[in-house]
């Protein structure tokens, strides 16, 4: 799970949560971000509404408390709250009204899982004006993810700055 920024092309890479914060960094500084890979976002699941909100508690939290037992699960569940249920639909991140304004190009690899629903992905294609989805599946057989690898690839060469 990342979202960083490229050194000179100022390409995002979000797999997972990263998705939606790749989105975040669009919505924040625009000018800094040439364009995304989002790698099976992380979104808002119709059929199982507080799914990342209750892995987060039991999962997530279970290993950050043994890491770090000063933070408390008041804490932990408030920074759940806020990522997961202040704004429950979309990606989490993001409105759908800043993704249907969002000029960044975009390279969306679905998955459909319940931490990252199809529908997320489909939404973030439909919506975003510059967004580009692939095949779903895209992971097997090996020829089709050798084919989606590439295409990511020529999507990043397309988007390099100069």
């Amino acid at each position: 799970m990342s979202a960083f920024r490229g050194r000179a092309e100022n390409i995002c890479f979000g797999n997972c949560i990263g998705g939606p914060f790749a989105m975040k960094l669009m919505e924040r500084a625009p000018q800094r971000v040439t364009a995304a890979i989002l790698s099976q976002p992380v979104g808002h699941n119709p059929a199982h509404p507080d799914y990342m909100y209750d892995a987060g508690k039991t999962v997530w939290a279970s290993e950050m408390r043994q890491r770090r037992p000063d933070v408390s699960m008041e804490t932990i569940e408030k920074y759940l709250h806020n990522l997961y249920r202040v704004q429950p639909d979309f990606v989490h991140s993001v409105s759908r009204d800043f993704a249907k304004s969002c000029q960044t190009s975009m390279l969306v690899l679905p998955d459909d899982v319940a931490a990252h629903p199809l529908v997320a992905s489909i939404d973030v294609a439909s919506l975003c004006p510059n967004a580009e989805i692939t095949v779903f599946p895209w992971k097997e057989p090996p020829e089709l993810k050798a084919r989606t690898i590439n295409r990511a690839r020529t999507f990043l060469k397309r988007h390099q700055t100069v």
